[in-house]
């Protein structure tokens, strides 16, 4: 590692950092300390990085503004990269086109500022836009395939292509790109519809107040835990059960929301872990549904 982190240094790839703890960098604010990120300042310079990192069989992961990923409480022992550098934003009439690296909420409250409809459901969620992609984020019965017309991929060996919307098979809270993890998103082109300004701050305005009321976002926590299961609610059937406040070590479920986990009291990550397995087991156990969980575990092998 430390002759991979000479030759970062030397050809100028991007600013790097080590010993980085997780929870600066996830919106659980948990999980152990990374050895090495990298915030690649181009493309070019993530392709770069990456090939060196293959060349070494350094093992690697892509990070976005981690707000749906459980790090465990372990050392990360590999090089996590930050796309926060690509984030340009190149507004076309209707048309937007905008790096991975770029924050969702930012790009959707511009969106709006502009009088452009078609990302008002992302005002609330804090993720960047290749990790909402990704994971095809949504909220309000609509989610980023409606949105997204084209992006710009990296390959796993290393081409650089663009895919256009049907080729993305995105469906609930998942895409091409996370059944393809190799792939990593540089850019998306998405098309929007113009609106009305007035009309468009006042649904992001009514909803902003609506998550007040019904979510903990005072609290940590990496929005639903759940999937909705067909023809349910998640959320519903952990209250049923009685689980409203239910705490292990520093995690609890929600008292405001049951679908939602918060770092209550310095929780570490086993103890987020911990609930989300119980409660599955739980709701398996009394219902026979098997829950699914949206985040992603990282570092837990």
């Amino acid at each position: 590692m430390e002759e991979l982190l000479k030759e970062i240094k030397k050809e100028e790839l991007g600013k790097v950092l080590t010993n980085v703890s997780l929870k600066e960098h996830t919106t659980y604010k948990v999980g152990g300390v990374c050895k090495t990120m990298v915030f690649p300042k181009t493309i070019d310079a993530l392709v770069s990085l990456i090939r060196k990192l293959k060349a070494k069989k350094t093992p690697y992961m892509i990070l976005g503004k981690g707000s749906n990923v459980l790090f465990s409480d372990q050392e990360y022992p590999g090089v996590i990269i930050k796309l926060d550098n690509l984030n340009q934003i190149t507004w076309k009439g209707n048309k937007l086109i905008v790096g991975a690296g770029a924050s969702l909420m930012k790009v959707s409250l511009m969106a709006v500022r502009k009088g452009l409809a078609g990302l008002e459901f992302a005002t609330g969620i804090p993720g960047s836009i290749g990790g909402a992609i990704y994971m095809n984020a949504g909220a309000y019965k609509s989610d980023m395939g409606y949105v997204v017309s084209s992006i710009k991929v990296l390959t796993p060996n290393l081409r650089i292509i663009t895919m256009v919307n049907k080729e993305l098979q995105f469906h609930y809270r998942t895409s091409f790109l996370k059944t393809h993890p190799g792939y990593i998103c540089l850019e998306a082109t998405m098309k929007l519809k113009s609106g009305k300004r007035e009309a468009l701050e006042e649904v992001v305005a009514e909803r902003k107040k609506r998550r007040l009321e019904t979510q903990p976002l005072e609290f940590p926590s990496a929005g639903s835990v759940f999937r909705n299961p067909e023809g349910k609610f998640a959320g519903k059937l952990i209250e049923d059960l009685g689980y409203k406040g239910l705490m292990k070590g520093g995690a609890m479920i929600s008292k405001k929301h049951a679908n939602f986990i918060i770092n209550y009291q310095n929780a570490k990550a086993q103890d987020i872990k911990d609930l989300i397995d119980f409660v599955r087991e739980e709701v398996k156990e009394k219902y026979q549904v098997e829950l699914t969980v949206e985040q992603e575990f990282k570092n837990w092998e």
